[in-house]
């Protein structure tokens, strides 16, 4: 692919991939997913997102100091949720913007991420927020999306900051306390309002009553965004807690 006008001015660079298609179904952008790139080193990481042999890529792509390339135009399908679901919709891809943030993830030693890249990352959010009237709850981790198989950008990522900057949907954690918990294995009444409630939200989780491996990856990846404490899978108090109050914070401003 050619060079090409990036869609935001905080651009610094235009580094063309090409895997790429057209959106689905003439879909406009309604979602951002944060990614963390996974790998050791940043060229590394954006050499395969332009390797037409990896068959990835994203729109946006964020260096630790803040810089910003532009891999993909926005009206263009970039490949980089994968198989995915959100609110019913299993084209993630066609759906939304992907932002890759430079950081070697949970295999290479999981760094926190520098106050440098995030202020850029605010800024190209509440960029792409603006002009594509983006809603708070549909900034969304690629774990959100891909619970079973995902685990970016994690629970170092400050969502919290992000969200007191303008970009995304973020409650104050419910205290972890010793008591009562929904585990794997459970059955029963609990489970059905705990998996109502998280696809409710968006997540792709279908009401069993049985607390399966689905919906301890779910509420791992609900906790890995939203109670970072602790992420095992387990809806203890806290977890139902910050849960109830999300929804609540979503259906007030919706």
């Amino acid at each position: 692919m050619s060079i090409f006008i990036p869609d935001s001015k905080l651009v610094c660079g235009v580094v063309p991939s090409p895997n790429h298609s057209a959106r689905k179904g003439g879909a406009r952008p309604n979602m951002i997913i944060l990614h963390y790139t996974g790998m050791e080193g940043a060229e590394a990481a954006l050499e395969r997102l332009c390797d037409r042999k990896a068959e990835v890529s994203s729109h946006y792509f964020v260096f630790e100091n803040g810089r910003v390339f532009q891999l993909v135009p926005e009206k263009r399908r970039a490949w980089h949720a994968g198989v995915s679901s959100w609110e019913g919709d299993t084209d993630i891809n066609s759906r939304s913007i992907g932002v890759e943030i430079v950081n070697p993830g949970h295999d290479y030693g999981y760094p926190s991420f520098p106050a440098a890249q995030i202020k850029g990352l605010i800024a190209l959010c509440r960029d792409i927020v603006r002009r594509n009237r983006i809603r708070a709850d549909r900034v969304l981790a690629h774990s959100d999306v891909a619970a079973a198989r995902k685990r970016d950008p994690g629970e170092k990522f400050p969502w919290q900051r992000l969200s007191e900057a303008g970009v995304g949907l973020w409650v104050r954690p419910s205290t972890i306390r010793s008591g009562g918990v929904l585990k794997a294995g459970n059955r029963g009444e609990a489970i059905l309002d705990l998996q109502r409630s998280l696809a409710s939200y968006g997540y792709g989780l279908a009401a069993s009553g049985v607390y399966d491996p689905a919906t301890r990856n779910i509420v791992g990846a609900f906790q890995r965004h939203f109670r970072p404490a602790r992420v095992d899978g387990i809806a203890d108090q806290s977890t139902l807690q910050t849960l109830a109050r999300l929804l609540a914070a979503r259906d007030a401003i919706a």
